[in-house]
């Protein structure tokens, strides 16, 4: 096994981490306390050719899904708001369109995302359909011109009021629960439909959190993502893709707090010398350390699969529960090696809690995980 980088990925690590670095980390503070969208950094990221690394190149990409959980990775190490802005627009917003969308479609909405110039929310959870997403209850019939009419609700969704357009999930047919289901596109000027941000946020602050409404929206009858009634399987198919990018986020949360832990110990001294010579406090870091490089390498193989065209569902569903996980356990972990500086936010660590946190329940909660993984060992 080949654990090495191409020139080319080692160069789209390089420039992540430059840009996350130089661009990106100086501000995450201010932008957590503020809530304040980082819109030109998003702009920056298209211009980059960040959110076109997993397309083809015809879309200017490298169809490269391992590029691209390491620039998640990167970007997130610095401000996982950010981060996550930049995987829900990626593997939820434009994946969609890129995999289901027709020509047409793809000119309009899916070039200008990967150029950074609009973004594109993904409508699936409901208030009453989060970990079963298929009971949902948004609806959608045509009427007597052939046009789509969309009622219901959506909830927790990124990028919500910021997106030029999204896909959304409605019941288009009868059936029990995921049978019925299609996706639709839905431009953010359709008149019935509006977009409210959710504050009050524990972690991911500057990132965009809304709940959508949709009442009596008229879409043409050309608005169907992919084929009608297969909305559940498309989206079964995004959120395995999507499970990578938030393990990609869960490594670069378990570095952050392993860099900081590291520098902070080094320099902190107690009882006479620095406290990374106490072993209390070296375990916390070897255990850091640890998980870091394991939730790597499984987020990373996910990756490869599903570059290499092979099956990926249980090893993506692996590497984002470990992942997110390993990102809480270092969060808390750094904490305690800050001690009371790790409680205030004149030091990062807190706010890598509050973000990792989301990283369990987003995208399947860890609960969901293990039982994808179990149904693909054939319980």
């Amino acid at each position: 096994m080949d654990f090495d980088l191409t020139q080319e990925q080692r160069l789209i690590v390089d420039t992540a981490r430059q840009f996350a670095t130089d661009a990106v980390a100086p501000g995450a503070r201010d932008r957590d306390r503020s809530g304040q969208f980082p819109d030109e950094l998003v702009r920056r990221l298209g211009e980059l050719g960040f959110f076109a690394l997993p397309f083809d190149e015809e879309w200017g990409g490298a169809h490269d899904t391992l590029s691209y959980a390491l620039a998640v990775e990167e970007v997130t190490r610095a401000d996982a708001a950010l981060g996550i802005t930049f995987a829900a627009h990626v593997s939820l917003g434009c994946f969609p369109f890129y995999a289901f969308g027709s020509a047409a479609q793809k000119e309009r909405w899916l070039a200008p995302a990967l150029r950074g110039e609009i973004l594109i929310a993904f409508g699936l959870t409901e208030p009453d359909a989060g970990s079963d997403a298929g009971a949902t209850r948004t609806r959608a019939h045509r009427d007597s011109n052939g046009e789509w009419v969309l009622d219901g609700s959506k909830m927790w969704i990124t990028n919500g009021t910021r997106a030029a357009v999204l896909a959304v999930t409605a019941r288009t047919q009868p059936g029990e629960r995921g049978h019925g289901i299609s996706a639709l596109v839905l431009p953010a000027d359709t008149p019935g439909f509006t977009a409210q941000p959710i504050h009050g946020k524990m972690g991911l602050r500057s990132s965009d959190t809304a709940s959508l409404s949709f009442d009596g929206c008229r879409l043409p009858e050309d608005s169907l993502l992919g084929e009608e009634g297969r909305g559940f399987p498309q989206f079964l198919q995004t959120l395995d893709g999507g499970r990578i990018s938030i393990g990609a986020m869960g490594v670069g949360i378990a570095q952050a707090c392993l860099d900081a832990s590291l520098a902070y110990a080094q320099q902190r001294r107690q009882f006479g010398q620095s406290i990374s010579k106490f072993q209390a406090i070296q375990f916390k870091l070897a255990d850091m350390a640890r998980d870091v490089e394991l939730a790597r390498l499984a987020v990373l193989r996910a990756a490869w699969l599903k570059d290499q065209g092979r099956p990926f569902t249980r090893e993506a569903a692996i590497g984002k529960l470990y992942a997110s996980e390993a990102a809480v356990a270092s969060a808390l972990q750094a904490i305690q090696v800050h001690g009371g500086y790790g409680y205030v936010d004149d030091f990062p660590v807190e706010r890598y809690l509050r973000d990792a946190k989301l990283l369990e329940i987003g995208e399947g909660t860890s609960e969901i995980q293990r039982l994808v993984i179990a149904r693909q060992l054939g319980c």
